[in-house]
This record gives structure tokens, sequence and C-alpha cells, in this order.
């Protein structure tokens, strides 16, 4: 282990900084989905980890402090909200109704998947909150008995998945609506899937943002239902 490194409080947040603004010049430079600045970030934060010997605890001292500042985040999306109010207000029960459709069929699809796979009912429970955001996605997943580590994970692929496929899928399915396009990101990409909504336009990021806080409420009641289902 690199003493340097071990001592270094801010070393976990420096690095990963450093890491996504290497993510978001790939992006800019190559224009290729592909290349989301989160996925990039990660490896890159994984390959100066191994490179400096440089062990989870030890990177996580100074990580978590960007971690505090997710909750925040994920309640300042109100403000793009609050500006399109005006179409909440009129698109409300397409929205109830979409936003209700994408939690039970998510929670539906890891039900169904879990028992064609076998797993067991802790590796369920651990994939049930899947599409929310992580800040309410890891306390579901540990009232519920899940493993919080695989949770966060499957938490943050999920939300890079999605923004790296959802251009092509709304050309496949021809989806232009603004309204439907935020609120699939936000039902089933969180955050990322937000962030992706917000360069497509202020409705579909103004959706999105609402998307997240009220799928996360469903899913939290939801995932209370099904994880008694296996």
């Amino acid at each position: 282990m690199n003493d340097f490194w071990t001592n270094t409080v801010f070393f976990g947040a420096l690095i990963s900084l450093l890491a996504y603004e290497v993510g978001l010049l790939a992006r800019k430079k190559l224009k290729l989905a592909l290349f989301n600045p989160l996925l990039i970030a990660v490896l890159c934060v994984m390959a100066a980890n191994r490179v400096l010997g440089v062990d989870y605890e030890h990177y996580n001292r100074g990580g978590q402090y960007l971690s505090y500042l997710m909750t925040p985040a994920t309640v300042a999306l109100a403000v793009p909200l609050y500006e399109q109010l005006h179409l909440l207000k009129k698109n409300w029960k397409a929205v109830l109704g979409g936003i209700s459709a994408g939690v039970l069929a998510g929670a539906g699809g890891i039900w169904a998947l879990s028992k064609l796979f076998g797993l067991q009912h802790e590796q369920y429970v651990t994939f049930l909150p899947k599409s929310i955001t992580t800040a309410i996605g890891m306390d579901v997943s540990a009232q519920l008995g899940g493993v919080v580590a695989i949770t966060t994970a499957t938490i943050i692929i999920t939300g890079i998945l999605g923004n790296v496929i959802a251009e092509g899928v709304f050309y496949v399915f021809k989806i232009h609506e603004p309204v439907a396009r935020g609120l699939a990101l936000g039902n089933s990409a969180h955050a990322i899937g937000t962030a992706k909504a917000m360069e497509l336009g202020p409705v579909e990021g103004a959706m999105s943002s609402l998307a997240i806080v009220v799928a996360g409420v469903m899913t939290v009641v939801a995932a209370s239902v099904f994880a008694h289902a296996l």
C-alpha cells in the first residue's frame, strides 16, 4: 500500500472527480453514446486504485464525501420540474399511469427472472430496487435483507445502460413525445437517465426528475410487497 495515498483523506474524492472529467472529455471528443462519462470514470478509478495499490476502504475515506451529495442533488432536480409544472398539471393522468406501469414492470421483471434463474431470497431483494436512485435504493435493499454493495453496483449499471441505449430505443420504437421520453428515462434509469433526459430537452429533464421521485416512493411500497413473493 502506498503510504502517501493511504494518508491522503480526500484522495477518493479527487480521483473520482478527475476520472469523471476524463469521461466528459472522451464523450465530447468522440461523441459516442458508448463513452458514458460515468462508465469511463468507474473504469479509471478502478485502474488508478489498482496501479497505486489503494484498497476500497482507503479510497472510500474520501469518496464517501461525494456520496453525501447524492441526496441534495436528487432534491435539486425539483427545479426543472417546477419550471414545467403546467405540463404536469395537463398530463397528470398519463404521468401517474406511466410511472406506475414502469414500477410494476420493473419489480415484476425481477421476480420473473429470479424465478427463472432460481435466485435465493437475498439475491432477489438485492435486485428489486435496481431502477431507483442510489440514495433510496440502498436503504430499500438494507431493509429487505439484500446485499447493499451489489444493489449499488446494479443501480449504477442500470443507469449507465439506460443512458447509453435511450436514444436508440426511442428511435426504434418511434417515441417522440417529450413527456413519454422523460418519464421512461427517469423511471428506468434514475439520475443517470435524467442526465440524458436533460440533454434531450427541458421537458424531458423535468419529467424524468419527477419520475425519479415518484418511482422511488412507489418502489419502496412495491418492493415491500414483492419481497414476499419469493
